[in-house]
C-alpha cells in the first residue's frame, strides 16, 4: 500500500476556464453521494435563478459572473453542507449585486435560505481591511454575532473568501496584499478555531503566494525538487509501519502528506533554519477505527523506531480548542531522519478535515445523520467568551485583543486539570488567576490563593502542562487586586478584572476621579466650574462611550482615561463655543492682549501665548507630537522648551519653577504637512526569541522609521524596550501602540 492509496477529503474546484454547465454537473455528483432528489432539484432550481439574476455580469478575469457562486457551492458540497447552506452559497450575491430582495429568496425558497443569505451580504460589506482599531473590532463583532446565530453564515463567507483567494491574480498587487493579510488575520484563524482544517491550510498557502510571492515560488521549487527521493522516503515508512500494525492485528489505512507551505514557511522562519536543516517537511498518518487501537498503534510504532524524547502529544486525552483529536509522535527513520505520526480513529479525522461542518455531513448510503440543533452550536464556550468580552468591554482596542488572542494560531497553549479531571486550555505561562477568572468571573473574584498538584503555591506561578488546579475561595475576600492586572496573561482575566474594578468599585472610582480631575485643573490654573456644561459633558461622554459625569469621574478612577484627557475635550467643547461667539471687538482686544508669537520655523506648528522671539524647541523627555496637549517651559538662555503637559517633569515641577510654564499650543494652519515628530515608546514585554522581529515588523508594515532602539532586562525574565520613531501626529502614535499591543508577551505600553 503506497501513500497515495487512501483519498482524503479535498477541497477544490474545476479549473479556470471551466464552464459553467460542467461545474454544475460536477457539483451535483458530489451531492448525489448525500442528499436526496429533491434536494439536487432545489439546488437546480437556485442556478438557474442565480443564473438569470447575474446574466451579463463578469469577474475580473473575464468569466462569467455565475461561476464564483457555483465554485463556492462546489466547495460547500466538499464539506458536505446541508442543502440549504449550498442554495444559499449559490445565491449569496443575488441580494447584493441583483435586485433580487430577501423577500424573493424567502418566497422561492424558504426563510432558512435568506437568512443565510441576508447574513452573508451583511458580512461582505463590512471593511475588515480598516485600519482604525474601533472600526475592526466593531466588524469582528458583527462576525461572532452573526456566527452565534447561523453559524453556517460564516461557513458560506470562508467558502467565498477560499475562492476568492484563488482567482487573486486578476487583482492588483496593493488588492491581493490587503485580501491576504486580512485572511491571515481573521478568515484563517476563525476557519481553525471552528476545526475547518482543509478551508485553512489552504488559505494559508494562498496568503503566503501573494505576501511573501519571492519565498514561495523558492518554496515550492525546493519541495519540488525533493519530491521523488521524498515519494520513496515515504512509501518505504507507509508500507513498514502498515505491515507492523497488520502483524499485530490492528486494521488499520496508513498515508503520507507533506505538510503545507505555510506551515513550512513559519517553521523555518521561527527556528531561523534554511529547508535543507528541517526534515519533519512531512508526516505519516494513521486511521484506525477506535480509541483504543490508537494507543495500541502508537505502542507499536514506538517499539520499532525510536521516539524523540519531548516531542509527544496527547490530543486525545487533552483535545485543542477546536476539538482536535490525535496522538502526535516524532521518530527517526531508519536513515536517522526524523518524521512525525499521527495516529487517529476515522471519526476524530473527519472532524479535523471538516471541523463544524461535520455536523451536517451525511451518511454516504442515504439517510441523513441530520443537523445538530443549532442552540448547541451557540453554546460553544469561546464563543460565548467572546461575545460576553464585547459586551463588558467597550475599549475597541482591548477587545480586538482579546479575540486575537482567541484565534491565533501559533500563540502556544498549556493543557491543565480542574480538581474533577476536566481540560482547560490556556496561554503559555498562564497563572493560578487565569486559570480561575476560566473557570467562572465569581471563581476569579473570590479567589485567596491556589493549589497545584495538591500544594500551595503563589499566585504568580506559571502554570505547566498537566498541573491539576484548586482554587481556594473564600466570601470574605475584597475582590481583585490592581497588581493581578500586571500578572495574568489572558486578555479574558484581564477584562473580567478591570470589568470589576468598573462595576464593583464605582463610587470609588467617581471621588477617585473627581479629585484628580480636581488636582489636574489646580495645577494648570483651570476653572473646571466653566467646563461642566450639559452639552460640554454630553459631548465627552459620547466620545467616551458613558452617560453621565460620574460615569466619566469613574472612568478617571479606574484608569480608563487620563484626566488630562477628559479635561482636553471639555476646554475643545468650551473653545468651539466661546470662538463662535467672539464678536470682531473681543477678537481685536484678544489679540492686542496676547501677543501671538508664531516660531520662526512656523512649520512645527506651534503657537505661544504671551511671548515674543523666542527660540521654540520640543523636549526630548516626553517627545511631544501634533495632537498631544503641549504646554511652554522658558528656560534660563536655552528659550523655551515644548513638553507635553503629563511629562513627568512638568508634573513634578516644584511650585517656583511654575511661573515659567506658558500656554503653547498646535496650531493645525502651521503645521507643515512633510514634517516629522521622534516620538517615543517604552515596551514592556516578556522574554522570548524573535521579539526585536516581531516589533520591528509593526513598523515595517507601518511604513515608519526607527530613530533609535534600546533594551534592558527586567526581573522574572521580563524585558523594557525604548523605542523612538519619526511621525506626523498623535493619532499615528495611538496606532503603533495598538498594533504593539498585539505582540505576542507585550503586557504594557507607555509613551517616553
Amino acid at each position: 500500500m503506497t501513500h497515495e492509496d487512501y483519498k482524503r477529503i479535498v477541497i477544490d474546484t474545476p479549473k479556470d476556464g471551466t464552464p459553467k454547465e460542467v461545474i454544475l454537473d460536477e457539483l451535483i455528483k458530489i451531492v448525489q453521494t448525500y442528499l436526496t432528489e429533491e434536494d439536487i432539484k432545489m439546488i437546480k432550481k437556485a442556478y438557474e435563478v442565480a443564473d438569470e439574476l447575474h446574466k451579463g455580469q463578469k469577474r475580473r478575469s473575464g468569466e462569467e459572473y455565475i461561476i464564483h457562486p457555483l465554485c463556492v457551492a462546489y466547495i460547500l458540497a466538499t464539506l458536505h453542507m446541508d442543502v440549504d447552506t449550498l442554495i444559499a452559497g449559490i445565491l449569496h450575491d443575488v441580494i447584493e449585486d441583483t435586485n433580487y430582495t430577501y423577500e424573493d429568496v424567502e418566497r422561492e425558497f424558504s426563510k432558512h435560505v435568506a437568512d443565510l443569505v441576508d447574513g452573508v451580504t451583511k458580512l461582505t460589506n463590512l471593511n475588515l481591511a480598516n485600519d482604525k482599531v474601533a472600526s475592526q473590532a466593531e466588524n469582528l463583532r458583527h462576525m461572532f454575532l452573526a456566527m452565534s446565530k447561523d453559524v453556517r453564515v460564516i461557513i458560506i463567507k470562508l467558502a467565498d473568501r477560499l475562492h476568492n483567494l484563488r482567482t487573486l491574480e486578476y487583482q492588483s498587487k496593493e488588492k491581493q496584499e490587503e485580501k491576504s493579510l486580512e485572511t491571515l488575520e481573521i478568515y484563517s484563524p476563525i476557519a481553525n478555531r471552528l476545526g475547518i482544517t482543509k478551508i485553512k491550510t489552504q488559505m494559508d498557502d494562498l496568503s503566503l503566494r501573494y505576501l511573501k510571492p519571492k519565498e514561495y515560488a523558492e518554496l515550492q521549487k525546493s519541495i519540488k525538487v525533493r519530491k521523488e527521493a521524498r515519494e520513496e522516503f515515504i512509501d518505504k515508512i507507509v508500507t513498514n509501519v502498515h505491515d507492523k500494525l497488520k502483524l499485530a492485528g490492528i486494521e488499520a489505512k496508513v498515508y503520507g502528506r507533506v505538510k503545507n507551505l505555510f506551515s513550512i514557511y513559519k517553521k523555518m522562519v521561527n527556528k531561523k533554519k534554511t529547508i535543507d536543516e528541517i526534515y519533519d517537511l512531512f508526516a505519516i498518518r494513521i486511521l484506525v477505527q477506535d480509541v483504543k487501537d490508537c494507543y495500541a498503534a502508537l505502542g507499536i510504532i514506538h517499539e520499532f523506531y525510536t521516539p524523540i524524547p519531548g516531542r509527544f502529544k496527547d490530543y486525545i486525552a487533552m483535545p485543542k480548542p477546536n476539538n482536535y483529536q490525535s496522538l502526535h509522535t516524532t521518530v527517526f527513520g531508519d536513515s536517522g531522519i526524523p518524521f512525525e505520526i499521527q495516529i487517529r480513529t476515522y471519526a476524530m479525522h473527519e472532524v479535523d478535515e471538516l471541523g463544524i461542518a461535520a455536523h451536517w455531513a451525511y451518511k454516504e448510503q442515504g439517510g441523513s445523520k441530520g443537523v445538530k440543533d443549532l442552540d448547541e452550536l451557540k453554546q460553544m464556550n469561546w464563543l460565548k467568551e467572546i461575545l460576553s468580552a464585547s459586551g463588558e468591554n467597550k475599549n475597541s482596542n482591548d477587545f480586538l485583543n482579546y479575540v486575537k488572542e482567541d484565534l491565533d494560531v501559533f500563540k502556544s497553549k498549556i493543557y491543565c486539570f480542574t480538581p474533577d479531571g476536566d481540560v482547560i486550555t490556556l496561554p503559555q505561562d498562564s497563572t493560578p488567576i487565569d486559570f480561575a477568572y476560566m473557570i467562572h468571573s465569581a471563581v476569579g473574584n473570590k479567589m485567596v490563593g491556589a493549589k497545584v498538584n495538591g500544594a500551595l503555591v503563589p499566585i504568580d506561578y506559571k502554570i505547566q502542562n498537566g498541573d491539576q488546579i484548586s482554587i481556594i475561595t473564600s466570601q470574605n475576600s475584597n475582590g481583585p487586586s490592581r497588581d493581578w492586572l500586571n500578572i495574568v496573561k489572558s486578555h479574558q482575566a484581564k477584562t473580567k478584572i478591570e470589568h470589576w474594578f468598573k462595576v464593583e468599585r464605582r463610587d470609588e472610582n467617581i471621588v477617585q476621579g473627581k479629585n484628580l480631575v480636581e488636582k489636574y485643573c489646580k495645577a494648570k490654573k483651570i476653572d473646571f466650574s466653566e467646563l461642566t456644561k450639559d452639552d460640554y459633558i454630553k459631548a465627552a461622554c459620547k466620545k467616551y462611550t458613558c452617560s453621565t459625569l460620574d460615569d466619566l469621574y469613574a472612568m478617571v478612577g479606574h484608569g480608563g482615561i487620563k484626566e488630562s484627557q477628559l479635561i482636553t475635550k471639555l476646554r475643545e467643547e468650551y473653545n468651539k463655543e466661546h470662538e463662535a461667539n467672539m464678536t470682531d471687538e473681543e477678537v481685536a482686544e484678544n489679540i492686542d492682549k496676547h501677543k501671538v508669537n508664531k516660531k520662526s520655523n512656523s512649520s512645527d506648528g506651534i503657537v505661544v501665548s504671551g511671548a515674543d522671539d523666542l527660540q521654540v524647541k520640543f523636549a526630548h523627555c516626553c517627545s511631544p507630537v501634533p495632537g498631544d496637549e503641549i504646554v511652554g517651559f522658558v528656560t534660563r538662555g536655552r528659550g523655551l522648551t515644548i513638553h507635553r503637559t503629563d511629562c513627568k517633569n512638568i508634573m513634578n515641577l516644584p511650585d517656583v519653577e511654575k511661573n515659567r510654564l506658558i500656554e503653547a499650543t498646535w496650531d493645525s494652519k502651521l503645521i507643515n504637512t512633510d514634517n516629522t515628530y521622534e516620538a517615543s515608546l517604552r515596551i514592556f514585554i516578556n522574554n522570548r526569541k524573535g521579539l526585536l522581529v516581531d516589533i520591528s515588523r509593526v513598523f515595517t508594515e507601518s511604513n515608519i522609521d526607527i530613530t533609535s532602539i534600546d533594551s534592558h532586562q527586567l526581573k522574572n525574565d521580563k524585558i523594557e524596550i525604548n523605542i523612538s520613531f519619526d511621525v506626523k501626529d498623535r493619532e499615528t502614535v495611538s496606532l503603533i501602540q495598538g498594533k504593539l499591543r498585539s505582540v505576542e508577551g507585550v503586557y504594557d505600553i507607555e509613551r517616553a
